[in-house]
């Protein structure tokens, strides 16, 4: 099918970003990386009056780090957070997961904060931002605000962002010693989109005991979360294969998993458990070779 009709604007910088989303309103939509939007306005599912393309605002791509904290423009490209020699360093769970999204195409022209706004229930990056305690920063013509990822994901296709604001940053601390990151996925065999994706990020303190441990889960519900349960069942413990074992159980606790076409809740809910499993013991042999 062929997109209905409608106005195209190139803005040059984030201002003028700004004033033509004020001056157009919910008539408009943001272009990234255009993965998402494109098809759905192929099929006519989304039928906006005007398209503000942000692929020539220069300053809204860069990886950097100050004082111990991340920055990343929301307009770097899948590619970019996967090839970072910085990230690798500094925040391996970042390149580990973009190197799960789609394909070298998508890759080499999605971007992270076109991810992260869409807020597809599916999607890899929010499992790691949650799991990186990360915030977005939210900016416009009034400022910006900063929103931690737990609250900037608010349903499906949902998030926090207000009308005239645009994602520009996301924020977080780098990796302390003795940490270990690991994402798993189950990967849906067309798409490539997490039927279950899994990031966890713990910290072992000189016992070899869980000082710090987070475990972010996409895929399996109508937004990605935080697995509480299967933190609070690891941290202060001595981490063994057994203990993650018995904590991953709950790695659908107090959520009701999604059941589609895909995988049912029962099957989603099995899997929650088996690559959370994954997940955090691929996680703590990495924080134990840093010991």
């Amino acid at each position: 099918m062929i997109p209905a009709s409608f106005e195209y604007f190139a803005p040059r910088s984030l201002e003028e970003a700004l004033q033509l989303l004020a001056h157009h309103g919910t008539e408009a939509k943001l272009l990234a990386g255009g993965h998402s939007l494109l098809p759905m306005m192929k099929l006519r599912l989304a039928t906006p009056r005007t398209l503000i393309d942000l692929g020539r605002i220069r300053g809204l791509s860069y990886i950097r780090e100050d004082g111990g904290r991340i920055s990343i423009g929301a307009m770097t490209t899948h590619a970019e957070v996967e090839s970072s020699e910085l990230l690798r360093r500094r925040a391996p769970l970042l390149p580990e997961t973009a190197a799960e999204i789609g394909d070298v195409q998508v890759r080499n022209r999605g971007t992270l904060g076109g991810s992260l706004a869409h807020a597809d229930p599916a999607a890899d990056y929010p499992a790691a931002l949650l799991a990186l305690d990360a915030e977005c920063v939210l900016t416009s013509q009034k400022g910006t605000r900063t929103v931690v990822a737990k609250d900037f994901f608010v349903d499906m296709l949902t998030t926090a962002l207000q009308a005239g604001e645009i994602l520009t940053e996301v924020r977080f601390a780098a990796d302390s010693p003795r940490t270990g990151s690991a994402y798993r996925k189950l990967h849906h065999p067309a798409s490539g989109f997490a039927i279950v994706g899994v990031a966890a990020r713990l910290t072992l303190d000189a016992t070899g005991k869980g000082s710090a441990v987070s475990v972010g889960i996409t895929g399996v519900a109508p937004k990605p979360y935080r697995a509480t349960g299967v933190e609070r069942g690891l941290l202060g413990q001595t981490l063994d294969a057994k203990r993650i074992a018995e904590a991953s159980a709950q790695a659908t606790r107090g959520v009701e998993p999604l059941s589609d076409l895909q995988a049912s809740a029962r099957y989603r809910a099995a899997m929650a458990a088996v690559f959370t499993r994954r997940a955090l013991a691929a996680a703590l042999g990495r924080a134990q070779k840093q010991g």
